[in-house]
Parts: C-alpha cells; structure tokens; sequence
C-alpha cells in the first residue's frame, strides 16, 4: 500500500495541477497522510528550478496550516477523529505511550525534531500537541520554523546541485535531518542537566 502511494505521489508532479497537489499533499501530511511532501517536492523542484522558491512557500504554508488542522483535531475531536485516523495507521497504542511520557517542553522539541527530520512523524505531534494544549501560537512559530528550514534548505540543495543531489536526498537526507534532531536533543537534554 505504501509503495502504491509513494508512485501515486510521484506521479502528481507531473501534471499541470502540480502546485495544487504540493499544497494538498503538504497540508494532509501534517495531519492525516502518511507519504511526506518531498516525494511530491523533488521531482518538481527538479523539472522546474526556477520555481524552487515557490514551492517552499506553497510546501511552508501548506504544511503549516495542515499542522495547524492536526492541532485542532488533537484538542477538539481527538476520541471521534484523530484516534480514528491514528488506529488506522496502526499508531494509536504508541500515541499513547508517548502523550504519557512527555512533558510540554518536550512536546515542543518534538514539534521542531517532526518537522525537520519526521522523528516522530509530523502529524502524530500535531495531534499530540492539541491533545495537550500546547499552545497554539507556539505550535505555529515552531512549524513555521520547523517546516520553513526543512523545504527552504531542500530548495536550497536542489538549486545549488540540480538533479545530481536528488539521488543523494532521497537516500541520505533523512539521515542528515535525524542527526540534526539528535543533536538538538542532546543540546535539550544537557542544558536541562546543567539547569539542574
């Protein structure tokens, strides 16, 4: 099913409506879909790289206000809608592990880590996020940065490099990004060693 979604995805770039399908793509990953937006992002990126820019505004805002959508869900439909779509996914029991291990403060360097690197998936933090009342000024300048670095700096690579790079961000880039959610979690957990 997921190899399915993935060409379904892939497939998308091509067409006229491309943009269209970025910014639905883009906004359903932040809350219920499971293909990330960059399988949708590169290969359009790529085909048109003077438009790199515009696409990681679309992706941005998009994404954004899918996470937005996901925070929603979590606070106010959590039991009739969210729970729903994460049993679906098979995600329900590890959601939970998670909500009852986490603090607030670590809800919000999940944001970041989820936005940046997927660790863990973006929209099981968003729901989270409104499940536990984050606050939801936060949660959106987390995202904007979060999202914003994530296509910003593909469009960056993909601009630079051109189509050599894609191979190398398709493969590696989740690795790159797990590194950089590793590091900030080390800088969080050390500063709260040193705090206290």
């Amino acid at each position: 099913m997921l190899r399915r979604l993935y060409d379904w995805t892939m497939s998308l770039a091509s067409r006229k409506s491309a943009e269209v399908w970025l910014a639905v793509i883009s906004f359903v990953e932040s809350s219920v879909f499971l293909v990330p937006a960059d399988v949708l992002f590169l290969p359009m990126a790529l085909a048109k790289p003077e438009k790199v820019w515009r696409y990681a505004i679309i992706a941005t805002v998009t994404s954004v206000l899918g996470g937005i959508a996901g925070w929603f869900l979590g606070y106010y439909a959590y039991e009739s809608i969210a729970r729903p779509i994460l049993e679906f996914y098979g995600k329900a029991e590890a959601f939970d592990q998670l909500r009852q291990s986490v603090s607030y403060e670590t809800i919000v360097l999940l944001l970041v880590t989820s936005g940046l690197a997927h660790l863990p998936p973006i929209k099981i933090v968003t729901i989270l996020s409104g499940v536990v009342h984050v606050n939801i000024w936060l949660f959106i300048v987390s995202a904007i940065v979060a999202r914003g670095a994530r296509f910003f700096f593909l469009a960056w690579l993909l601009q630079r490099y051109g189509a050599p790079i894609r191979h190398f961000i398709e493969k590696r880039l989740g690795l790159i990004a797990a590194g950089g959610a590793v590091v900030l979690i080390v800088l969080y957990a050390a500063f709260h060693v040193l705090a206290a």
